[in-house]
């Protein structure tokens, strides 16, 4: 069992005598660390969680940001790693599956997924299963119940071969007067709704909360089956129940089942339960109280009802042809009370098993460390910077993901306005009459090399780039959440990592004002049977409000003529870059470093300038640098283009691969009519805003990169798109 033998003392200390299997169990379950946080909770109070659209923050199953004076925005990301390592087709599903649950807890209505997938290498075997079954899990599992999957980000890694990340996360909406969350009162019901109560998953949460093992077939039982058609009908079920006022609190069974769902329950409202298991409806009948307890089989979820309302909770259940069984009751008492057939065989104080004392570990600064951020010197130049770009165009982490965003239904609903792959974050709108122009901007984020170099600026890296992302179609960030995947914590030197991590992330979003509102901690990511763990990785998921959904820009160029500009300055940052990694061979180097301030100034502008209608293209520089961004640009736009990278401004650059492809960050490429060049220019002068002119779209359907008016790249639109489209359909064996 996971539970040390201090902790078994402390339990016994808790309790003033020997615990049950029963009270062992639910102890071991809301004990391990994907359930309680013990190891991560004290750096987590480093996050800034406030802010004025914040309407609930960290503590739910789902935070709540308030879009205007009607709706709130729901979001949440959750991880399913370890289960999808051993069957990544479940494991990938029933994490979509518990993370809409989620956001069911408040009365939202699940509009949006996004999948943040690390996966292995497509070139070894094991890791190629592991990436095709984890990509149609989410797709099956998200088409069948209506969401569409709109965004995400996917990165390609060795140190993913046998452990990949699965986060995923879900975006809904509610009305601001029917957010689900009454005050909760002794002698309110418990019920629990949904899928019968069977064997798989049992102790999930304490599988997610140690390595896996070498011989990973035997934590098969840990991973459990989902079934979108049941979500599908209790998604309808619950919106109902909510928008009528019917119920006063809902709360996922997620990991550690109902142990962790009741023990939190009522220590977050100060009050105690008594369950009666013999009342759960089970798929074995032969099931002890101990697996009820901790139980993590799918698509259930508990409600508390007022006495008053419980037939009309019950008609609502049964047109829907959804079980349910009244499991008990809340008490004053304090404590949770487990009954099965008359006998007590589980009596602990609720508040003690919610939350076991927090845990500040020993860390230690990894040996490699100073080795990865030694400067880069004597690093020879490309002797071709056409064939740089190439390479690096087309690596898989900068490659199109197109197989992989194919597979999903991103425009169920009709909410959809900006597809996956077309611009730098997904809009959605809001399908209200009284707010036709109003949508919503969703997008994730991460970049394991980063946080691999360099924890702390890695992170918050990946912040800027997640708030980038929310600027370039034209939307002000509202706020974020985060995933934090890390190794093991009983190890000094990973701790290390997600502690500096969890740093970087509080400083950056202090500095765009960014407030943090959830998010999770998945430790224990390494494969004994390597015995390494994966790169630490910062995924970052973030909202924000669009004001006019007509007015989002393309990520491509539209028009032939239009002028092409850069927002902000390059520096000669190649560290940690997709160029040193996939051309030199290289990772390390430092990472480029955050510049909040410049953030902050150059969203302001192209939020302005998108407002005044004054440009008509934009895209982020972020991997590969401001070569690959433009490159981007031509091909999404079907457009070609002549840049000139002697108008770039790049501080003591040295190189031109220095000015191609370096990432330095808080830059954007725009482009537009040049009737607005002087109003731009202007405005760029009001906000002290670096913009520069570098060149033209449209010049026969070829992308042209310059030096002072001589050619160094000239590639067609044709070749352009081959070397873009078809390097992840060859390696997964698909063309």
């Amino acid at each position: 069992m996971p539970l040390t033998s201090e902790e078994i003392s402390e339990i016994r200390k808790i309790l003033g005598r020997e615990p049950t299997d029963v009270e062992l169990a639910m102890f071991e379950a809301q004990w391990s660390e994907h359930c309680s946080y013990k190891s991560s909770r004290e750096f987590l109070k480093l996050l800034p969680t406030a802010g004025e659209q914040v309407i609930i923050g960290p503590g739910r199953d789902a935070p709540a940001v308030k879009l205007n004076d009607k709706y709130a925005i729901v979001f949440k990301v959750e991880s399913h790693n370890h289960p999808s390592a051993i069957d990544p087709y479940n494991g990938a599903a029933t994490g979509v599956g518990g993370i809409v649950r989620d956001i069911l807890t408040l009365g939202a209505r699940p509009v949006a997924l996004l999948d943040l997938l690390f996966l292995g290498d497509p070139r070894d075997s094991h890791a190629l299963w592991l990436i095709k079954n984890i990509v149609r899990g989410i797709g099956d599992y998200g088409n069948r119940i209506g969401v569409p999957v709109v965004a995400g980000t996917t990165w390609f890694d060795e140190s993913f071969n046998r452990q990949p990340l699965v986060n995923v996360a879900c975006v809904g909406i509610v009305e601001l007067d029917r957010i689900v969350g009454g005050r909760l009162v002794e002698g309110d019901l418990l019920v629990l709704v949904g899928n019968t109560t069977g064997r798989d998953g049992l102790l999930g949460s304490s599988f997610a909360s140690r390595p896996l093992d070498s011989d990973s077939d035997r934590d098969i039982a840990a991973v459990q089956v989902g079934n979108p058609l049941l979500e599908k009908i209790l998604i309808d079920a619950l919106l109902e129940l909510a928008e009528d006022g019917l119920v006063k609190y809902i709360k996922d069974l997620g990991g550690g089942g109902l142990a962790t769902a009741l023990s939190e329950l009522a220590f977050d409202h100060g009050l105690g339960a008594d369950v009666y298991v013999d009342s759960v409806h089970v798929r074995e009948p032969d099931m002890s109280p101990l697996e009820i307890m901790v139980s993590e089989s799918q698509e259930r979820m508990l409600l508390v009802v007022g006495r008053g309302m419980l037939d009309r909770v019950k008609r609502v259940l049964d047109r829907y042809e959804l079980q349910y069984s009244v499991i008990g009751k809340l008490t004053g008492s304090g404590r949770l009370r487990v009954i099965y057939r008359g006998v007590v065989v589980a009596d602990v104080p609720a508040a003690e098993l919610a939350r076991p004392r927090s845990i500040i570990r020993p860390m230690r600064i990894p040996s490699h460390i100073l080795q990865l951020n030694d400067p880069l010197t004597n690093l020879p130049e490309p002797e071709s910077l056409e064939k740089a770009l190439i390479s690096v165009l087309s690596s898989h982490n900068v490659a199109s993901k197109r197989w992989i965003y194919e597979q999903y239904d991103h425009e169920v609903g009709l909410r959809t306005v900006v597809k996956p792959g077309a611009s730098d974050a997904a809009v959605l709108r809001i399908l209200d009459e009284d707010f036709e122009s109003l949508g919503i901007a969703v997008k994730g984020d991460g970049n394991p090399r980063y946080t691999y170099i360099d924890p702390f600026h890695g992170a918050a890296n990946v912040v800027s780039e997640c708030y980038r992302n929310l600027v370039a179609v034209g939307s002000r960030p509202l706020a974020i959440v985060d995933e934090i995947n890390a190794g093991n914590p009983e190890k000094p030197d990973h701790y290390w990592y997600f502690v500096e991590m969890i740093k970087g992330i509080a400083w950056i979003s202090k500095e765009l004002g960014l407030p943090v509102v959830g998010g999770k901690i998945s430790f224990y990511n390494e494969d004994l049977r390597t015995g390494r763990m994966i790169k630490p990785t910062a995924t970052i998921v973030g909202v924000g409000v669009v004001e006019d959904v007509s007015r989002v820009p393309s990520q491509g160029f539209v028009a032939e003529g239009d002028l092409v500009a850069v927002v902000g300055v390059t520096y000669p940052e190649l560290g940690g870059s997709e160029y040193l990694y996939r051309y030199h061979g290289i990772e390390g180097g430092g990472v480029p470093r955050p510049r909040p301030v410049s953030e902050v100034l150059n969203s302001k502008f192209i939020l302005e300038a998108v407002k005044r209608g004054l440009i008509r293209s934009v895209h982020d520089v972020d991997l590969g640098g401001l070569s690959v961004a433009i490159a981007e640009m031509s091909l999404f736009g079907g457009l070609g283009v002549d840049v000139d990278l002697y108008e770039v401004p790049c501080r003591s650059c040295r190189r031109l691969d220095e000015i191609m492809f370096s990432e330095s960050q808080a830059r954007y490429v725009i482009a537009f009519g040049e009737e607005h060049l002087d109003s731009l220019n202007g405005l760029a002068r009001s906000m002290g805003v670096d913009l520069s002119i570098i060149g033209r779209v449209g010049v026969d359907g070829v992308y042209v990169v310059r030096y002072r008016g001589s050619r160094i790249v000239s590639i067609d639109l044709d070749r352009l798109a081959e070397i873009y489209d078809l390097p992840l359909v060859k390696s997964l064996d698909l063309s």
